[in-house]
């Protein structure tokens, strides 16, 4: 099959995602995958022009060596910050009934608001099926607040065009059928593990002796995009204020809050307790998680954005048999229940007082068996099997539609 995926970050630089797997997983068996993508972080990044051009990279593989993604990524104006959506309009809109002459997709899969309303648009009167992927409520991580009512309403009008609609857990496919889209239409597509990657027999004691970790010393970790909803400022204050210098908090990535927990670490004396790591390449990830004993997702519940997701790292912390200490947030608490390994807390504050719970209690261990057995069902592998029959299926079901249409 011939795929076309459109979406509204980086594909290079963000972390690799639901989409980056399947779509690899995908070309190595033989899909030839294009991805229109948008260069999102242009505006923390230092600035060479007032535009950019288009551009194509050849060959892009994040994670599955042999992987043959083409990568295009329409030009936008950089002069303001809303103006890049505005060019954004015309250069995706352009690009994707380019991609439909030139490339001849059997279908298009949908990541964003803007150019997913333009795909399902493009695609009306076609044999083209499109289908409307959603990993994340993308309207409420748009950074003005009064512009989400907007992109609200566009993934409305997308989710009634789409000819179908994939979400990542039971919690989003309620909010996506509540927004509008048809149930019969609508499934969930959950995420995915490679169970012989992220292996828990990996060797984590290199990390560990690298940034100085000792034996006697309990791990916390994270790992991500480092969002200012994230509850990590939080578990850094209380790290601060426990008399157990062993019990430490290590963090891998990027993004908003970076700059503001290295300032909570230099202001509350945790540089012996709290390392922030920067962004790591994805085959390393294994053995940062494997120098932990206690994975965590500490975000706010009341975070909107937060209620309906299940990151796909939750299944990377416990593919590696680690316990998770989470917030309870409703799409978690409906993906995983209450007795797989993940350990729920009401707020970020709370999040130091349960490890050292889990700790004195001695069932590390015992609550990452759990975790383990549970990720294993959800090999890369079995999701892709299923993704690629719901695209045949749509493919399928779309030429059988116009068709008796056109009769």
């Amino acid at each position: 099959m011939r795929i076309l995926i459109t979406q509204e970050t980086d594909w290079l630089k963000r972390n690799p995602a639901q989409q980056h797997h399947l779509a690899e997983m995908l070309s190595l068996r033989g899909h030839e995958i294009r991805v229109i993508d948008y260069e999102f972080l242009w505006r923390i990044e230092a600035r060479k022009r007032l535009y950019s051009m288009r551009g194509i990279f050849e060959n892009v593989s994040k994670i599955h060596q042999g992987a043959n993604i083409t990568l295009i990524r329409p030009g936008i104006v950089k002069i303001l910050p809303w103006l890049d959506y505005v060019s954004l309009i015309f250069s995706h809109r352009r690009e994707i009934k380019r991609q439909i002459k030139e490339f001849s997709p059997d279908v298009i899969i949908g990541l964003g608001i803007l150019n997913s309303y333009l795909s399902a648009m493009a695609t009306k009167n076609s044999n083209i099926p499109f289908i409307y992927y959603w990993i994340d409520v993308l309207h409420l991580l748009i950074p003005s607040k009064p512009l989400r009512f907007l992109g609200k309403l566009v993934e409305r009008a997308v989710l009634k065009r789409a000819d179908r609609v994939l979400v990542i857990n039971e919690e989003l496919k309620d909010y996506v059928v509540a927004l509008g889209a048809l149930p019969e239409r609508s499934q969930v597509l959950r995420a995915g593990i490679d169970i012989g990657r992220f292996n828990p027999n990996s060797d984590g004691d290199a990390i560990r002796k690298e940034y100085g970790y000792s034996e006697q010393d309990v791990i916390l970790f994270f790992m991500g995009w480092l969002y200012s909803f994230s509850g990590l400022k939080e578990v850094c204050s209380q790290l601060a204020q426990i008399e157990n210098h062993n019990l430490k908090l290590f963090i891998v990535g990027d993004g908003d809050a970076y700059n503001e927990l290295c300032a909570i670490r230099d202001r509350q004396g945790l540089q012996d307790r709290l390392i922030l790591a920067g962004k790591k390449a994805y085959q390393e990830i294994p053995a940062f998680i494997s120098a932990s004993d206690i994975c965590l997702l500490p975000a706010y519940p009341a975070e909107k954005i937060m209620q309906h997701i299940v990151p796909i790292k939750m299944y990377e912390y416990m593919a590696m048999r680690k316990p998770v200490i989470a917030t309870k947030l409703p799409g978690l608490i409906k993906e995983f229940g209450e007795d797989n390994g993940i350990v729920y807390v009401d707020r970020p504050e709370d999040v130091v007082e349960k490890a050292i719970e889990l700790i004195d209690s001695a069932s590390v261990e015992v609550l990452g068996t759990k975790a383990r057995s549970f990720a294993e069902k959800y090999d890369w592998d079995r999701i892709t099997d299923q993704f690629e029959r719901i695209l045949e299926e749509a493919t399928k079901e779309k030429a059988g539609t116009n068709e008796t249409i056109h009769r």
